[in-house]
């Protein structure tokens, strides 16, 4: 109450000041009343003086343009989304969009406002990125918008189209990243970008386990489960979130053939916290608090962290370092800082034809640091001694001349917002040619005290530029580059010193737990001789081929309620990584437990999140549906046999009660029905049949098919059920509680029509 007071109070004394008439804010910013705003807080005015002194001193901006510029950051920013491009339905998804809802909005006019139909991003493939003028206030608001409102919000959920940033979609762009390459995304929270790689990993959808693999990191432990709500949408094996500082992520080992090797990544994101200037357009609070001391305070972390991922890049590997800041303190300024420290061991990427059809402006090779009180120092013997622990060296271009050339600055690219009507980027894209050079160096020999002292002296200065490093960082430069038999020496000791269990990956240390947020169950492998596994496979007819050994449950006690798989790639990193690492979630479930399962042949029924991994390697208990059929059993609860067609009854009809696949296949010969393949899990009961699919992927199925299912009839439980279970077994208490800290960190918006994770609810019929 004490707030609300304070600010009514203040709303008053502001209304009592000003004179009759006038407007709150600047260009773009009308009356409180209509700018939307309630509660009693002040409009933001979009200006700031010390903003535009220092950026036109810097000269980001092509001559000629700085009103344009200025202009488009006042605008708010176009919303943008994205087709999730691995699934097969993809292109009906863009389909339906296009001939569809695109076509309801022509013509449209919301507030006064013109709607303009939504446009593909001219850079983005294949038409799988679209941008509009309409806010995300309009969407909500609007009744003439609502139908294309709860496509969005239950399209997104289900995995379908991400909301997403246009900028924010060029990275895993740029990364280049192909189905067998191991991916590193060291900041990756919310996760918009970390599904794009997985997408990229899956662009063969006939291959259900994918070589590569993709690690998400991020230091956040509740952001952390901001990715897992975001990953558990794409149903991927191949995705590990884990919670570490990106600056310090622990250099990780494999299983090669027996013998134990550090795994060194083919692709790294790197996104780094930034000071998000170009981040106006949405986050009007940048106007306000914009100074220059946030990119002089983040500029050492930042280069620590890109410091840790060119460690940790294969040699050909490439790796993308990405702000949304267009200060060149945060950008051009540690990009030549880490290919100074590389001794040529890294290199810019000339990626100035990867992306038709994008507008860039080349990186700069000339700027300046100002402090906050806007003082300018062009190098850094011009800093006072009093200023030397805001300013460092590395936040300054190169002096030499030919070292500057050889750089090619030029090769990272800005995107200024009014040149695509988008945010503000910058990106550039490294590629390893050898090794970092303190990783060259011989390990230290007993005896020889001076070697520690000339690795110090002789490395490039450090992320804040001290060229003196404390004993942990040395002792860390030690074990991730030079240390490296001395790791698998002491990995090897500790794995068989008798305390570690044979496909258990417990959780770290007890004294670090206390660092993090939740403490996760372990990830415990099914062994080969677990009595669990001969009923599934006779009753479900798996094939020899099936990765049994990729099986693995959370709990070492007690009953296994859930079966998850990844994939060999990542089994090997878990198994090799447990005391180094924090997991919070891998793996997508792929068979629940039946309360009742004994009554059948097999106690686990399956589950829809991995049926598209599973189905490969499955040989019994499919039965082919027409498209019909799958109306049918999406909208009604549980439908007699007799209800569908002769050829799917006659296919059920002698088949044991228990869990089974309904498959979809399409008639090419009908090119206006639907053209993907759906795999959907069912249940054939004593006389009827039913689904087991999450509410949004039935509503998904549905609007594929050309059904509308409208809010109030989700609201009364008719056309839509959850995935429910009058045969299912509840969630293991622990494992419920995972699956909601992952929801509650989602937005309201994108859970507002439910989710899988609610494995025991029925919708009352």
């Amino acid at each position: 109450m004490g707030r609300r007071a304070r600010c009514r109070r203040l709303q008053q004394q502001q209304q009592q000041r000003r004179p009759e008439g006038t407007e709150d804010g600047a260009e773009g910013a009308g009356k409180r009343h209509d700018a939307g705003w309630e509660g009693g807080y002040p409009e933001i005015v979009k200006e700031n003086k010390l903003f535009e002194h220092y950026y036109q001193e810097l000269k980001i901006v092509p001559e000629g343009e700085w009103d344009q510029f200025m202009a488009a950051l006042r605008e708010p920013l176009p919303a943008t989304l994205r087709i999730t491009g691995y699934k097969s339905h993809a292109k009906e998804i863009l389909h339906c969009l296009k001939n569809k809802y695109f076509k309801e909005l022509e013509d449209l006019e919301v507030d006064g406002q013109k709607v303009e139909v939504p446009q593909p991003l001219s850079w983005y493939p294949e038409e799988l990125a679209w941008h509009t003028n309409l806010s995300r206030k309009i969407l909500r608001k609007s009744p003439q918008l609502e139908k294309f409102h709860q496509f969005l919000v239950s399209e997104t959920e289900s995995g379908n189209i991400s909301r997403q940033e246009a900028v924010s979609m060029i990275p895993p762009l740029l990364l280049n990243a192909h189905p067998h390459h191991k991916i590193l995304d060291m900041c990756a929270a919310p996760g918009s970008k970390t599904t794009q790689l997985i997408e990229m990993l899956h662009a063969d959808m006939n291959v259900p386990f994918p070589e590569g693999f993709v690690i998400a990191n991020d230091v956040d432990n509740k952001r952390c489960y901001l990715l897992v709500h975001q990953a558990k949408r794409l149903s991927s094996p191949c995705i590990m979130v884990v919670n570490h500082d990106a600056s310090s992520i622990p250099r990780l080992m494999i299983d090669v053939n027996g013998k134990k090797e550090v795994l060194f990544y083919d692709r790294i994101l790197c996104d780094v916290p930034c000071s998000g200037d170009g981040t106006m357009r949405k986050n009007i609070d940048v106007w306000k608090k914009w100074t220059t001391l946030n990119s002089l305070q983040l500029h050492g972390l930042q280069l620590r962290i890109a410091t840790r991922g060119a460690e940790q890049l294969v040699e050909g590997g490439r790796m993308v370092y990405s702000t949304c800041s267009l200060n060149p303190i945060e950008d051009e300024a540690v990009i030549a800082s880490l290919l100074e420290k590389s001794e040529g061991a890294l290199e810019l990427a000339d990626v100035s034809s990867e992306l038709p059809g994008l507008k860039w402006m080349p990186g700069l090779t000339q700027w300046k640091v100002m402090t906050k009180d806007g003082q300018w120092f062009a190098e850094w013997d011009e800093v006072p001694h009093s200023r030397h622990t805001q300013i460092r060296p590395t936040m300054f271009p190169p002096k030499d001349p030919e070292k500057l050339q050889a750089m090619h600055l030029e090769r990272c690219l800005r995107i200024l917002p009014h040149h695509q009507n988008t945010g503000g980027f910058f990106v550039a894209v490294l590629v390893k040619k050898s090794s970092m050079p303190w990783n060259k160096r011989p390990p230290k020999l007993q005896g020889e005290s001076a070697k520690p002292r000339d690795l110090v002296q002789s490395s490039p200065a450090g992320p804040t530029g001290e060229t003196a490093v404390g004993p942990s960082e040395l002792e860390r430069k030690l074990d991730t580059g030079i240390g490296d038999a001395e790791i698998i020496q002491r990995t090897e000791d500790l794995e068989n010193n008798g305390n570690k269990k044979d496909g258990v990956c417990g959780p770290p240390p007890s004294k670090k737990m206390k660092l993090f947020g939740f403490k996760e169950d372990p990830f415990v492998f099914i062994p080969e001789d677990d009595p669990l596994f001969p009923p599934i496979q006779k009753f479900y007819a798996l094939d020899p081929s099936f990765p049994r050994m990729n099986l693995l449950t959370r709990t070492t006690e007690g009953k296994k309620r859930q079966l998850y798989m990844v994939s060999k790639e990542l089994r090997n990193v878990l198994l090799n990584n447990s005391e180094r690492m924090k997991v919070i979630n891998t793996g997508i479930k792929v068979w629940c437990r039946n309360s009742s399962g004994e009554e059948f042949d097999c106690a686990f029924r399956l589950a829809q999140e991995g049926i598209y991994t599973l189905y490969p390697f499955i040989n019994s208990r499919i039965i082919t549906v027409s498209l019909e059929d799958v109306k049918i059993l999406l909208t009604q609860e549980n439908p007699f046999l007799r209800k569908l067609s002769s050829e799917t009854y006659i296919q059920a009809k002698d088949l044991a009660k228990g869990s089974v696949v309904l498959k979809y296949e399409p008639d090419p010969t009908k090119p206006d029905t639907l053209q993907c393949p759906i795999v959907l899990c069912g249940w054939r009961g004593k006389a009827s049949m039913r689904t087991f699919v999450p509410k949004n992927e039935r509503l998904h199925y549905l609007r594929m098919m050309g059904l509308e299912v409208l809010a109030e009839k989700r609201k009364e439980g008719t056309a839509v059920t959850d995935e429910s279970a009058a045969t299912s077994g509840p969630l293991e208490d622990d494992e419920v509680s995972a699956d909601q800290r992952a929801e509650q960190a989602a937005s309201p918006d994108a859970t507002s029509t439910g989710s899988d994770s609610a494995e025991g609810a029925t919708v009352p019929r």
